[in-house]
C-alpha cells in the first residue's frame, strides 16, 4: 500500500474531490470558453455586424465549411481535454495526446459531450501520467497509452454518459416549462450558488446543456450573485471591487463567506426572486448555440448577456422568434443588472441593521 501511495505521489496523482471536482471542472469551463463560447460569439458578431472575415469560410472539412468562429467551436472537445490535463498537471506528452481524446469523447458524447470529456480526460490523463517517463521509448509509449485509453473509453462510455447528461438536462428544462415559478427559484438559487463556490457553474450548465427557460433562470441566479456582491460591498471595496466582482467573479467573496456565511443571504434571496421573474414574466431564455455554457457565466465579461442575445439572433434566424423586442431588452436589463443590485442592497441593509452583517465582513482579501 505504501508503495502505491509513493508511486501516486511521485506521479502527482491526487485522488480528491478538489482535484477532480474543482480544479478539473474549472479548467474544463475555461477550455469551453476559449473554444465553443468564443467561437459562437465571433460568429454572432460577424453575422450581425456583417464583418466579412468573421463570416467567410476559411476551411472545408468533410464537405462542411467553417468560419474562424466555427473552427474554434469545432475544437471544443480538444480544448476541454487539454485544459483538464493542464489542471491535473499532466506531463507534456500526456497533455498533447489529450487533443485526440477530447475530440473523440466530445463527438461521441453528443449533447452531453462536455460531461463525457470531463470523465474520460481525467482517466486518460491520470493513466498517461502513470506511464510517462517510465520507459526509454517514452515518446511512443506515453501518447500511445493516453490516446488508446481515451479513445477506447470514448467508444465505450461517452455515448451513455452523453445520453444521461442530455436526459437530465432535458428533465430540468421540461420541469422548468411545466413549473416555471418553482423551478425558476430552484435553478436560479442552485446555479447561482455554484457560481460563487470554487466550482464551475459554466461547466455544469454546459455538461447538462442547460438552455431554454432553465438557462434563463440560471443566468438570473448567476447575475444575482455577481451583481449582488458587487453592489453590497461597494462601501468596502469601491470601484475596484465593483468591477472585479460584477464582471469578474463573486467567487472572490468565498473567504468572507467562510468567516460569515450570512453575507451569502442577500444575493441568494435576490436570485430566488429574479429567477421566477425571468421565467414567468419575461420568459427569458438562453438559446445560445454554444449549448448552455453561457447560462452559468452571469455577468462575467457580459458573456451571459451576449449568450442571451446570441440565442435571440439564432431564434430569429430559425423563425422561432419573430423579432427582438424592447420588452426583451427590458427583461435582460432588469434580471441581469437592476433587480439584483436593488434587491441585494436592500436585503444587505436589513441584515446590517440586525447585526448579521458587520463592518468589514465584505472586504475583499488582498
Amino acid at each position: 500500500m505504501e508503495q502505491v501511495k509513493g508511486f501516486l505521489k511521485r506521479k502527482n496523482i491526487v485522488i480528491s474531490a478538489k482535484r477532480y471536482g474543482i480544479d478539473a471542472l474549472g479548467a474544463m469551463a475555461q477550455g469551453l470558453f476559449c473554444s465553443l463560447l468564443i467561437g459562437t460569439i465571433l460568429n454572432t458578431i460577424g453575422t450581425q455586424f456583417h464583418i466579412g472575415f468573421l463570416t467567410a469560410q476559411v476551411i472545408t472539412i468533410n464537405g462542411v465549411g467553417y468560419t474562424i468562429g466555427g473552427l474554434a467551436s469545432f475544437m471544443s472537445g480538444s480544448a476541454m481535454a487539454v485544459a483538464i490535463g493542464y489542471a491535473l498537471k499532466a506531463d507534456p506528452m500526456v497533455l498533447f495526446s489529450l487533443t485526440a481524446v477530447g475530440w473523440s469523447a466530445n463527438k461521441l458524447g453528443g449533447a452531453g459531450g462536455p460531461l463525457a470529456v470531463l470523465f474520460i480526460a481525467i482517466i486518460a490523463a491520470e493513466i498517461g501520467k502513470m506511464v510517462s517517463k517510465e520507459t526509454k521509448v517514452d515518446i511512443l509509449v506515453t501518447p500511445a497509452v493516453t490516446v488508446f485509453v481515451g479513445a477506447g473509453l470514448s467508444l465505450l462510455i461517452a455515448p451513455p454518459i452523453g445520453a444521461a447528461a442530455k436526459a437530465f438536462g432535458q428533465l430540468i428544462q421540461d420541469a422548468t416549462v411545466l413549473q416555471p415559478f418553482w423551478m425558476g427559484i430552484v435553478v436560479a438559487v442552485l446555479v447561482g450558488i455554484a457560481l460563487t463556490l470554487p466550482i464551475s457553474s459554466a461547466a455544469i450548465c454546459a455538461a447538462f446543456t442547460l438552455t431554454g427557460l432553465a438557462g434563463g433562470a440560471a443566468v438570473a441566479g448567476c447575475c444575482a450573485q455577481m451583481v449582488g456582491f458587487a453592489v453590497m460591498s461597494f462601501k468596502e471595496n469601491r470601484w475596484g471591487g465593483l468591477i472585479s466582482q460584477g464582471i469578474g467573479t463573486s467567487m472572490l467573496q468565498m473567504p468572507n463567506i467562510v468567516k460569515n456565511p450570512r453575507i451569502w443571504i442577500p444575493p441568494t434571496l435576490a436570485s430566488a426572486i429574479t429567477g421566477p421573474i425571468a421565467t414567468c414574466v419575461f420568459h427569458l431564455q438562453m438559446n445560445d448555440p454554444a449549448g448552455g455554457v453561457a447560462s452559468g457565466m452571469g455577468t462575467c465579461g457580459f458573456v451571459g448577456q451576449i449568450g442571451v442575445w446570441s440565442g435571440w439572433v439564432n431564434d430569429v434566424a430559425l423563425g422561432v422568434k419573430a423579432a427582438i423586442t424592447p420588452f426583451d431588452w427590458l427583461g435582460m436589463a432588469l434580471i441581469c443588472f437592476i433587480l439584483p443590485a436593488i434587491l441585494s442592497w436592500f436585503f444587505c441593509e436589513m441584515l446590517r441593521k440586525i447585526g448579521w452583517i458587520r463592518e468589514g465582513d465584505l472586504v475583499l482579501p488582498q
